[in-house]
């Protein structure tokens, strides 16, 4: 278990003790917090859209191109716009901080 720092769509933070190895969207879905990731993790949906806070700029690997081209076509695509279905939590990522994008 590690340190997962989710800011709900009402601007509320949560600290959530999360499983490493598994996805953050794993970590998220069942926790209420605005994550529904209907396709499973399969990188087709967006409903696990989230931010990452910017002190995380470069600490996760790069999103594949599926990822990137699916997030662009979203109407609250930001640079710092990730899936979280995409990106395991690992160790190295204690303390993560993300926020649930707004409803697409």
């Amino acid at each position: 278990m590690a340190l997962l720092r989710v800011v709900d769509r009402d601007g509320v933070e949560h600290e959530v003790d999360a499983k490493t190895g598994l996805k953050v969207m794993e970590n998220l879905r069942e926790l209420d917090y605005g994550v529904a990731a209907i396709c499973g993790g399969m990188c087709s949906c967006a409903t696990c859209h989230n931010y990452v806070d910017p002190e995380w700029d470069g600490k996760l690997p790069a999103p594949m191109w599926d990822e990137r081209e699916l997030l662009t076509e979203l109407e609250h695509y930001e640079p710092r716009s990730r899936l979280s279905c995409q990106v395991e939590f690992t160790p190295e990522l204690a303390g993560l901080r993300v926020t649930i994008a707004p409803d697409e």
